[in-house]
C-alpha cells in the first residue's frame, strides 16, 4: 500500500521563494509589495495582508493591533514564535492561505493540524479552512500502519498540541488495534506488510522471476517500528495493546526487543533481538542514552512485564539483573527481576548467573546472595512442600519435579566450582548455597565433590602464599564442608581422586574407601551367585544382584552401563547366562583382587605417621588387615575434573583440571 498524501491548492510552487537563508518571499500575480512581515523563530516570511487576514483568525487579530501602532506606509511586523511545528509548518499554512500547491502526507499533517488550531484556520474564516483539511487527511493517514508510525513520530516535536487535539492517542489507539487485529481477517488494516513485505520470490531456471504466494507475518511484526518510539509513547502504547487483550507472550516479546535495542548492557552481553527490520537493525539503529535515562528505562521495562511466568526467558532476566547491578538500580527493581529469574532457575546457563559484585562494599568477586535468593526462590516455587520433610525426600517425587531441581542442582555445582576460585568466599556462603538443594536432587554428587575440591585447593593455596603455618581451613571446618556430599553417590572416578586427594580429611577419605569396599563386596558376591547358578543350571531367588546406576562402573561386561536404570538388574542377569563360563568370572575376580591391593596399600600411606593402632581396628574391620606394603605419597593433586573420561577402569588417574 503506497503512503497517503494529499495535493491542496492551485497556484504554482514557485510563488513561494526562499530569498535568503532567512527569508521566505511571495511572489503573487499580478505582482504587489509585501505589507506583512511575520517572523517565527530565526525565519522572516514577506506576505501580504489580505490572504492572510481571510483564513486565519489569529493573523487577522495581530495584524490589526500591529497596524493600529505603526505607520500604515510601512509593512507592520508579526511576531509569531509560539507557532506549533516552527517555520516549517508556518510556511505550509500560508501555502494554504494563498493557495498555492502543497502536498499533505503522513509526517506533516500533525504539525499542520496543530499550527492551523493555533492560527484558528477554522470554517468561521472561510469554508473548507485548513483545520478542516488536515483534520479529514489525518482520518485517511490512521488508515494504514506505516503512515499512523510517521504521524506518531511526528507528535514529538508538538507534543503537548498533539496531546490537546486527540491526535497522539488517537494514532496510539490506531497502532494498538492493528497489532492486535487478526492477520488472516480480510481488509486487514497491515495489508501493506502481508503484500509487499511478506512476497517471497521465486527464481526459474531461465533468470525469470516471479512471486509466491504470500505469507502471513509472525506475532511480532510490528515489534521493531514500535522500538523506535521514545519511552513515555511507548509504554503509552503498550498499555493500549494489553487493553485490547494482547496475549502476554507477545507483549514481553516486545519489551525485550525494545530493552535489547536501548539498553547498551545488553547489547554488550550478545543478548540482541532478531533480524534487522525497519528503522534499522535493533544496535545500530538505537540512540545511544546516558546511564541515567537506560536505568530509568530498565526500571520501566521491569515493571511493564507481565506477570505470568515464562514469558520471557532466563536468559533476557538474567541479562536484565546483570545490567541493573551494573547501573545501580532501584532495590525494588532488582528483587523483581531476582524473584523472576528464580522461579526460572532451570532455564539459565551457568555463565548467566555469574552476575559481577559492583556494590562499593562488595567483598566477593561474584554476587553470590543474589544467586543465594534465587536459588531459595526457586526452591519455595518450584519443590512442592509435600514431597519433602525437613529437607528430606519423604517418597519418591515426581519424575516432572525432579527433572527441573535435578537441572538446577547440577548448575549449583558449576556454579559453586567458578565461585569457589574466590579467596574471599566464606566458608558458611558456600555451605549455605550447596546445603539449599536437596538430597534428592544430586543422582550423583560428583560435581559437588569437584566444587569442594576447589575451595580446599584454593584455601590451601592462599594459606601458602601467606607463609601460615596452619591451613586456612581447621580440620573441624574441612569436615563440616565434606558433610555437604554424600561419599555413597560417587562415581568410581571420583571415588578413586578422593582416596588420592589430601586436601581432604582422613575421616572422609576413610568414608569414601569404606563404601567403595562395600560396593566391591556386594558386586564380588553377586557375581559368585551367578557363576554357581550357571554351573548348576538354575537361578536361585535369593540371589538378587545389585541395582547399579549409570555412573558405576559395569564390571561385569567391562564397560560402561548402557541400560536404563530399572533394567540394570535384568541387564546384569541377561549377561550372565549359563553359557559364560566359571574361569570368565573368576578372571573378573583376580581384575578385583587388584582393585582391592591397591586400596590396601592407599589406606597403608595414609595412616603412614599416625596412630596406628585405631586406624588398624578399621582396617581389620574393612577386611583389609592382611598384607600390607608401603607406598611413596603421592603427589598434591588437582580437582576433579567436569564428567567425561572415558576409561573408568583405569587404576592410576590424571585429574589435571
Amino acid at each position: 500500500m503506497a503512503a497517503a498524501t494529499k495535493v491542496i491548492g492551485s497556484k504554482p510552487s514557485d510563488c513561494f521563494q526562499l530569498q535568503d537563508p532567512n527569508t521566505w518571499i511571495c511572489i503573487t500575480e499580478p505582482a504587489t509589495e509585501s505589507d506583512v512581515v511575520v517572523e517565527v523563530g530565526e525565519m522572516s516570511f514577506h506576505l501580504h495582508k489580505a490572504p492572510l487576514i481571510s483564513r486565519s483568525g489569529t493573523l487577522q487579530k495581530l495584524i490589526n493591533e500591529s497596524t493600529d501602532d505603526e505607520d500604515d506606509s510601512k509593512p507592520c511586523t508579526v511576531r509569531l514564535d509560539d507557532v506549533p511545528g516552527g517555520p516549517e509548518a508556518f510556511q505550509l499554512a500560508a501555502r494554504f492561505c494563498y493557495d498555492v500547491r502543497m502536498e499533505l502526507n503522513a509526517a506533516n499533517v500533525v504539525p499542520l493540524r496543530c499550527a492551523a488550531e493555533h492560527l484558528r484556520m477554522t470554517e468561521e474564516y472561510g469554508e473548507g479552512n485548513l483545520v478542516e483539511q488536515a483534520e479529514s487527511f489525518l482520518t485517511q493517514v490512521m488508515g494504514g500502519w506505516d503512515d499512523t508510525v510517521r504521524a506518531l513520530h511526528a507528535c514529538d516535536a508538538v507534543l503537548p498540541d498533539a496531546e490537546d487535539l486527540l491526535v497522539l492517542p488517537r494514532c496510539i489507539d490506531s497502532l494498538a488495534s492493528k497489532a492486535c487485529a487478526d492477520p488472516t481477517l480480510f481488509g486487514w488494516p497491515m495489508l501493506e506488510y502481508y503484500t509487499a513485505k511478506s512476497l517471497e520470490e521465486t527464481v526459474l531456471w531461465n533468470g525469470i522471476t516471479t512471486a509466491g504466494k504470500p505469507r502471513s507475518p509472525g506475532a511480532d511484526w510490528w515489534y521493531t517500528q514500535a522500538s523506535s518510539f521514545a519511552l513515555p509513547v511507548y509504554k503509552r502504547l503498550i498499555s493500549a495493546m494489553r487493553y485490547r487483550g494482547m496475549s502476554p507472550e507477545t507483549v514481553a516479546g516486545s519489551l525485550m526487543h525494545y530493552a535489547r535495542r536501548h539498553l547498551s548492557g545488553l547489547r554488550r552481553l550478545g543478548d540482541y533481538g532478531d533480524g534487522d527490520g525497519d528503522g534499522g537493525s535493533s544496535r545500530g539503529g538505537a540512540t545511544v542514552l546516558s546511564d541515567g535515562d537506560q536505568r530509568a528505562l530498565l526500571e520501566d521495562i521491569v515493571a511493564l512485564l507481565p506477570a505470568e511466568k515464562g514469558v520471557a526467558p532466563a536468559r533476557f532476566l538474567l541479562g536484565l539483573l546483570r545490567t541493573a547491578t551494573v547501573l545501580h538500580a532501584n532495590l525494588a527493581c532488582r528483587d523483581a527481576l531476582e524473584r523472576r529469574a528464580g522461579s526460572q532457575l532451570d532455564e539459565a546457563a551457568l555463565e548467566d548467573l555469574l552476575i559481577p559484585n559492583t556494590g562499593y562494599s562488595a567483598e566477593t568477586l561474584y554476587d553470590v546472595d543474589s544467586m543465594q535468593r534465587m536459588l531459595e526462590q526457586f526452591m519455595m516455587t518450584s519443590v512442592s512442600p509435600e514431597i519433602t520433610g525437613e529437607g528430606q525426600p519423604v517418597d519418591e517425587p515426581p519424575s516432572a519435579e525432579i527433572m527441573p531441581v535435578s537441572t538446577v542442582a547440577k548448575l549449583v555445582d558449576g556454579y559453586l566450582a567458578e565461585v569457589g576460585t574466590d579467596t574471599n568466599l566464606k566458608l558458611s556462603k558456600f555451605q549455605t548455597i550447596a546445603g539449599l538443594v536437596p538430597e534428592y536432587a544430586r543422582g550423583i554428587d560428583d560435581g559437588l565433590y569437584r566444587a569442594i575440591d576447589i575451595y580446599l585447593k584454593v584455601k590451601q593455596q592462599l594459606a601458602a602464599v601467606l607463609g601460615m603455618a596452619h591451613p586456612w581451613l581447621t580440620d573441624s571446618e574441612r569436615e563440616q564442608l565434606c558433610r555437604l556430599m554424600n561419599c555413597q553417590k560417587l562415581s568410581l572416578e571420583a571415588c578413586t581422586h578422593a582416596a588420592q586427594n589430601e586436601r581432604l580429611p582422613l575421616r572422609v577419605v576413610v568414608q569414601v574407601l569404606f563404601f567403595e569396599q562395600l560396593r566391591l563386596r556386594t558386586t564380588v558376591a553377586g557375581w559368585f551367585c551367578v557363576s554357581d547358578n550357571a554351573d548348576h543350571g538354575s537361578t536361585s531367588d535369593s540371589c538378587v544382584l545389585p541395582r547399579r546406576t549409570d555412573d558405576d562402573l559395569d564390571f561385569a561386561a567391562g564397560s560402561e552401563a548402557t541400560t536404563e536404570e530399572d533394567g540394570i538388574a535384568v541387564a546384569r542377569h541377561d549377561e550372565m547366562s549359563p553359557a559364560m563360563k566359571v574361569e570368565e568370572v573368576r578372571q573378573r575376580v583376580l581384575e578385583l583382587e587388584d582393585e582391592c591391593s591397591s586400596m590396601r596399600q592407599e589406606i597403608h600411606r595414609l595412616g603412614n605417621g599416625k596412630p596406628k593402632s585405631a586406624l588398624s581396628r578399621l582396617l581389620r574391620k574393612l577386611g583389609l588387615g592382611g598384607r600390607s606394603s608401603s607406598r611413596q605419597r603421592h603427589q598434591q593433586q588437582d580437582p576433579l575434573p567436569l564428567p567425561g573420561a572415558s576409561d573408568k577402569r583405569r587404576k592410576s588417574l590424571d585429574f589435571g583440571c
